[in-house]
């Protein structure tokens, strides 16, 4: 018999429902990087370390004209073989009008070991954030959204996780430790019958405060709803959706990072 799923749940289900989905959202990121930019970074900083390439990112940065944020994962030799761990390579390219590849210039740049790690949830997509992060009249920061999925199917998992990003001088500054923005997530008997709960998170640069020079609070307007699946006398699969939680927390900035809660930090 086949499961009796809603709709509205299918986004709580496992990683195999949600490859398509993932694999649609990485299409611009990808995109990107079909110029050959990531690879010739690779070439150029890291010639001898495998780049990761289905998960490099290139994105034009709009604020700045002729700049592309690249990002290069690259796998650690002593990653294991049920686990894998990456390095990354963050950096703001400023790219030639006249379309010369040999030209492109490294402005900023962060090398980050052991930034990302997989086991039982794995990484499915790594996507540059180019919202209007602007954190001071002198700084504006660009993010890193990193989705994962797990591949578990009585315990479907999936989540999205955001940093933050700042150039100074010739460097990147990671302002923002990793947070997990979305989450779908829950335990079902694989038929029909079972509990899940959905994350949704909205992030809003509050306005610059004074003194010092400080960069502007960051406010996360959060959303929880708690969902139910129970099969019903009549053989039919019924959702019931629970009270949504919201609040709202803010993030302030603490000269070198933003201070961020336990609760916010990606698991």
């Amino acid at each position: 018999m086949r499961p009796r799923v809603p709709l509205r749940l299918r986004a709580a289900l496992p990683a195999l429902l949600l490859l398509p989905l993932l694999a649609a959202a990485a299409l611009p990121a990808r995109a990107a990087c079909e110029s050959g930019l990531a690879e010739r970074m690779h070439a150029r900083l890291h010639p001898k370390r495998t780049l990761v390439g289905a998960l490099a990112a290139c994105k034009a940065w709009p604020a700045y004209p002729g700049r592309s944020i690249v990002v290069l994962p690259l796998e650690r030799a002593d990653s294991g073989a049920g686990d894998r761990t990456l390095d990354l390579e963050v950096l703001v390219i400023q790219r030639p009008d006249n379309g010369n590849t040999d030209r492109d210039a490294v402005l900023a740049r962060l090398f980050q070991p052991e930034a990302l790690e997989e086991d039982a949830i794995r990484i499915r997509d790594i996507r540059i954030d180019t919202a209007r992060y602007v954190l001071s009249p002198e700084s504006r920061a660009f993010g890193l959204r990193v989705s994962y999925s797990g591949s578990s199917r009585p315990n479907p998992f999936s989540s999205e996780t955001l940093r933050l990003y700042v150039p100074e001088g010739g460097k990147l500054r990671q302002v923002l430790d990793e947070i997990e923005l979305d989450r779908d997530s829950g335990e079902w008997d694989l038929q029909c019958a079972g509990q899940f709960e959905q994350l949704r998170s909205l992030v809003s640069v509050g306005r610059p405060r004074g003194g010092g020079g400080g960069f502007a609070d960051l406010v996360l307007a959060r959303t929880l709803t708690p969902m139910r699946a129970q099969l019903q006398d009549d053989g039919q699969c019924v959702e019931k959706t629970g009270t949504a939680r919201y609040e709202s927390v803010t993030l302030r900035y603490e000269g070198e990072r933003y201070a961020v809660p336990k609760a916010l930090r990606a698991p």
